[in-house]
């Protein structure tokens, strides 16, 4: 292998190993249709989330049937979280390996006994290589019982994420018991606590929060501008309609737990809260590195840093207010194409709306900066260019006599 070809190898190969450890079990799943209602579960528990965030994995799938069976117990949603994290094995087992436990029997802890609530060893199951080529799975707190058999393997990366199909759920009482709901999370307050005060309160006072609470349960991300932010931005904001100042708060929610390895992972286009049909109300995130951007095609506003994350509500705050396309547009699409002299004043804000002259947060440079700029370029330069031509012209003529 040529020198310059083993070099770019050696630089790719830690790119590569990084990209395979990727996995997105929502989508492995997607490809089969018998899995839909656990692929379901796994999301609307936010397991789905968990699962991805993990680099060596093993998912117990149930089909549909498997599935009503377990539904049929009625298991409130956080309880129903407990039993499926009960399916998830924290370490690999692809369909070659569990016919190859050592003394044909283990003990494999699970996200269930990752959450810290699985008393003593009841967030361990046991996988047993049976005669006849069967391998069986039980929670050790189930008396020895084996619950169910190994069916198939549904798909297999090595060795980051495996998903075997299981014939049926595997029953444990402490998985069942009653698990009470988690504290109510309070974004406005924790946007008050974090210096998003300015915020906040615009949400409070627009009635926009009772949407944000709303998705909370469901998973939402929050991008917050803070408070100078917010502060520069309110003559422009007074000048919008009610709905229009919905929308444009609306529009700093995304109706998903979104963390920051998602974001980096999963550049593109969003929708957003304001999102409604016709009316897109999205914009796109893109990484450079560490630095992740949201781009409105108005403005690009930068994460700064991360306020609150405990899912299902991730809160991330931003250096600009986010401008969409649907209430603004850049100044250039308003100005005239062509202009016959320089504009007498320049705005703080490089954007026009509908219901305000200007608008965006505040630009870095100053405006009277910028005034005197096109003084001294500008005019000054055309005064210059005129006396210029008439000494020529004096010239000329005094040639001529």
């Amino acid at each position: 292998m040529p020198p310059a070809t083993t070099a770019l190898f050696l630089f790719l190969l830690p790119l590569l190993f990084s990209t395979s450890n990727a996995h997105n079990i929502t989508r492995i799943l997607a490809k089969h249709p018998e899995f839909s209602t656990f692929n379901h579960y796994l999301t609307v528990t936010h397991l789905a989330g968990e699962i991805n965030r993990r680099e060596t994995i093993t998912v117990l799938a149930l089909n549909n049937a498997a599935m009503s069976s377990l539904l049929s117990k009625q298991l409130s949603l956080y309880t129903l979280k407990n039993v499926l994290s009960l399916h998830v094995l924290v370490d690999y087992f692809g369909s070659k390996k569990l016919h190859q436990i050592t003394d044909g029997t283990a003990l494999i802890s699970t996200m269930f006994q990752a959450t810290g609530v699985a008393p003593g060893s009841s967030g361990y199951i046991n996988v047993t290589d049976l005669k006849g080529g069967k391998v069986g799975f039980g929670a050790e707190n189930n008396d020895g019982k084996l619950d169910a058999v190994y069916v198939k393997s549904v798909a297999e990366i090595p060795y980051n994420i495996s998903v075997l199909q299981i014939s049926q759920a595997l029953n444990s009482a402490e998985a069942e018991a009653p698990a009470g709901e988690p504290s109510q999370l309070n974004l406005t307050a924790i946007l008050s606590k974090q210096g998003c005060k300015a915020f906040a309160d615009l949400l409070i006072s627009s009635g926009a929060d009772a949407t944000f609470n709303q998705n909370i349960d469901g998973g939402l991300t929050v991008f917050c501008p803070t408070d100078p932010v917010i502060q520069g931005f309110m003559p422009i904001y007074k000048n919008l309609t009610a709905s229009k100042k919905v929308s444009l708060l609306l529009y700093h929610g995304i109706p998903v737990y979104q963390s920051m390895q998602m974001l980096k992972s999963n550049n593109g286009i969003m929708n957003t809260l304001a999102t409604d049909g016709a009316k897109k109300y999205d914009f796109t995130i893109q990484n450079d590195g560490e630095v992740v951007t949201l781009e409105t095609k108005v403005v690009t506003a930068k994460i700064t840093g991360t306020l609150k994350d405990e899912e299902p509500l991730i809160v991330y705050k931003i250096n600009k207010v986010l401008l969409p396309t649907e209430l603004f547009k850049p100044v250039e699409e308003a100005a005239p194409a062509e202009s016959p002299k320089p504009a007498k004043s320049k705005s703080k804000h490089k954007v026009v709306a509908a219901d305000a002259p200007e608008s965006d947060a505040p630009a870095e440079s100053d405006p009277a900066d910028d005034q005197t700029a096109d003084n001294e370029n500008g005019v000054a330069g055309l005064d210059g260019g005129r006396l210029a031509m008439v000494l020529l012209s004096l010239c000329i003529g005094a040639v001529l006599m």
